[in-house]
């Protein structure tokens, strides 16, 4: 049925000539790739709208490659990705802007190749939709289980974004490529864009709604059509209640007073400022100053506001009256004024602001406690911002709006993207006064902070379940004997019921060494039940629960984890595990994921940053992996171990969520690195009562935990729970208030 209504809308499409412009050489009858990637030009007809995409370069002995058609409109700009296959070919449906410049074809390939064949025919959006939507629907129907949840998607993705939405969410599923942000304009347009009938709602709430905003604002000779948007983007705010409070510190240019001269005349709301050769911090103060509303927000003046982004913030601070902070998430304006970059944060996160200044912009804060604050702080040039947000929050009545209110244009010069390393770390130790050592962290515009061990150390339990498997749990123990610093441990080996004459005698001469003490566990495999039965058998005053196929790998990682483990508002404390080839196997548990729970960045080089710097500091997690966990025994035996009715899977995110229960908070640090040669000692669950009992597991986690598996403080309703890598979610799972 779909193929006879693809060839009833059938439409016209042609051919387009390439000429080689780079990256390849004629090699006889053929090309040869030189310095790749291979660019050509393409000549004909510009297509637009909705294509189908049809490339041929024929078969080579080089790999598969990669292939991408640029498509330039002027301002707008649209890749669309091609997966060659060995034969080499690629097909795909894209939508190109409405007025095509010009085109051309990138093509990452080793090898020969021949004079690629390019076919680019026009769609009618149904088509375009029968298309995109025939490989999902065939996934589909060979896995009928899914369909009813992905029913549920597909009218989720209708209610929110109508068929605009639903176009771009099978488009995403058709070509999306690994980016975190792919298809970041297609998801805008669908989810993030206002309607007619959108403003005409949030007009109606907002005059229900009291809350004042004074927005502060520092200039000094902005570029004009910078400044003009960002003046544009407060004018037009939905939300009526604002102040814009400028002061200009001496700028030179005669379009700035013009500029800002207009806009003060035109609109009672902005009020204006003179003040020649003050630095940031009295600029901000003296912005301050001329603020009455509820709450301040700093405006840069080459950046923009989502024109809803003040009635968003007002109807959640309404929601919240005790709130001294509120922020959203933001993206960035790249050199064609187009929406790139949406960092998507997670909620109230203290260890990650230490880490690293991730709420930013757009951030309100109480000006009655600003005030009482004292106001921005001369003495952290560059950082200002970042101290004030750290005074202010310090009591922890913050809130998180996930939506992007802000736009940050790039290449700017914000300050907040030039901070002296120092001057951030000096912001940061003098929050943390005495109490921990704030220092530069792995990569620009990042902290790591040292929290202290006290003298004596205290005794460590490190507790590791195994059954046979010596090679493993000798790798394991010897590589802790060898590279641990932290010298005050012992270690607690939990015997599940080995048979192997060679792990007994591994056994023997670790109790002969005087290194371990072996516990029995006689009993079916149980992994809550058996680091249950290790922490009772713990003398440490901090227990760490280690899987036996672990491989310390540098000396620092056990005094990392019990520094924080010892920090009474903190619970559990997880590792940084790599798989051997180090790539990442748990940066941290993120809720939801695959339906219960999945590792952030997993797969991910060793060094990648991660997302916005995510995989290489330290942050508060709502769980962690019982792979490498560290936390106090009076915290484990509180909330009551393990829960052993969670035999296998689970009962890490199970215990985190019962620890956070508590009060504390549950953390994720990087530096603490140990190899993970991943779950080599127990067979996979492939029999029928193990699939059982693992479908009996999702089920009690969702009947104990549904409520929260969805929506993880440490992650984003707009970041999808389909993958590991922080994509997008398509749709998102946010609720508008209108």
């Amino acid at each position: 049925m779909i193929d006879d209504l693809i060839r009833h809308l059938r439409r016209t499409g042609g051919e387009l000539l390439p000429t080689l412009l780079s990256g390849a050489a004629p090699h006889g009858e053929r090309l040869q790739v030189t310095a790749g990637p291979a660019l050509f030009q393409l000549s004909g007809p510009m297509p637009s709208g909705w294509v189908e995409v049809d490339l041929r370069i024929g078969a080579s002995a080089g790999r598969p490659g990669r292939a991408r058609v640029i498509a330039d409109a002027g301002k707008d700009t649209v890749s669309v990705p091609l997966s060659l296959t060995p034969d080499g070919s690629a097909r795909t449906v894209a939508r190109l802007p409405d007025f095509v410049r010009s085109l051309k074809l990138e093509l990452d390939r080793t090898g020969p190749l021949d004079l690629p064949a390019v076919r680019v025919r026009e769609l009618t959006w149904a088509e375009a939709a029968a298309r995109l939507a025939a490989p999902v629907l065939s996934r589909r129907l060979r896995r009928p289980w899914e369909l009813p949840e992905s029913g549920a998607k597909l009218l989720r993705t209708l209610r929110q974004g109508g068929v605009r939405g639903v176009m771009a969410w099978l488009l995403h599923k058709e070509q999306r490529n690994g980016s975190p942000d792919a298809g970041y304009a297609d998801w805008q347009r669908a989810f993030s864009t206002i309607s007619e009938a959108d403003r005409v709602s949030i007009r109606r709430r907002a005059a229900g709604l009291r809350t004042r905003f004074s927005l502060l604002m520092a200039v000094c000779d902005t570029q004009e059509a910078w400044l003009a948007r960002a003046l544009a983007s407060v004018r037009s705010q939905l939300y009526p209640h604002w102040q814009l409070c400028i002061v200009d510190t001496g700028s030179k240019s005669a379009h700035v007073r013009n500029l800002l001269e207009t806009a003060a005349r035109e609109d009672p709301r902005i009020q204006l400022e003179l003040r020649s050769g003050i630095g940031k911090a009295l600029a901000s103060n003296a912005s301050l100053s001329l603020a009455t509303g509820d709450f301040v927000a700093r405006l840069d003046p080459e950046d923009e506001l989502a024109e809803h982004a003040l009635y968003l913030l007002a109807e959640d601070l309404e929601s919240h009256p005790d709130t001294d902070l509120a922020y959203g998430d933001d993206d960035r304006i790249d050199e064609q004024g187009r929406f790139v970059d949406p960092h998507f944060k997670p909620d109230w996160n203290l260890d990650l602001l230490r880490s690293h200044d991730y709420i930013a912009h757009l951030c309100a804060m109480r000006r009655e406690r600003v005030i009482d604050l004292g106001g921005y702080r001369a003495g952290f040039p560059g950082s200002e911002s970042y101290d004030l947000c750290l005074r202010v929050a310090r009591d922890g009545r913050v809130r998180h709006v996930p939506f992007v209110l802000y736009h940050r244009r790039l290449g700017a010069g914000s300050p907040e993207l030039k901070d002296s390393a120092d001057v951030a770390v000096r912001v940061v130790q003098e929050h943390l006064g005495s109490s921990a050592q704030a220092a530069v962290g792995p990569l620009p515009d990042t902290r790591q902070v040292r929290w202290p061990i006290p003298d004596p150390a205290p005794l460590v339990s490190l507790i590791i379940p195994t059954r046979d498997a010596r090679p493993l749990l000798e790798t394991c123990v010897e590589s802790i004997l060898r590279a641990t610093e932290y010298e005050h441990f012992e270690i607690v080996i939990i015997d599940n019921q080995s048979s192997s004459p060679d792990a007994l005698a591994y056994f023997s001469s670790l109790q002969q060494r005087g290194v371990a003490r072996v516990v029995r566990f006689d009993h079916p495999f149980n992994f809550s039940a058996i680091n249950n039965a290790g922490v009772r058998e713990a003398r440490g005053q901090v227990v760490a629960l280690l899987n036996n196929d672990l491989e310390a790998i540098e000396p620092g990682w056990l005094g990392e984890m019990v520094s924080h483990a010892l920090r009474p508002e903190i619970g559990a404390v997880g590792a940084r595990l790599l798989y051997p080839d180090r790539t990442v196997q748990h940066g941290g548990i993120l809720l939801g994921i695959g339906g219960i729970a999945g590792h952030a960045h997993k797969l991910s080089p060793e060094h990648d940053p991660g997302y916005f710097l995510r995989a290489q500091i330290a942050q508060d997690m709502s769980a962690v992996t019982a792979a490498c966990l560290a936390i106090r025994r009076e915290t484990y035996l509180a909330v009551g171990g393990f829960d052993e009715t969670l035999a296998v899977a689970f009962n890490d995110v199970d215990f985190c969520l019962r620890v956070g229960e508590t009060g504390r908070r549950n953390l994720w640090t990087p530096f603490a690195t140990l190899i993970h040669h991943e779950s080599r000692t127990r067979g996979a669950d492939d029999s029928a009562p193990k699939r059982a009992r693992f479908h009996q597991e999702i089920r009690r986690m969702h009947a104990r935990w549904g409520h929260v598996l969805g929506n993880d403080p440490a992650y984003n309703p707009n970041l999808t729970l389909e993958s590991e890598d922080f994509a997008l979610a398509w749709p998102p799972r946010v609720r508008k208030p209108w």
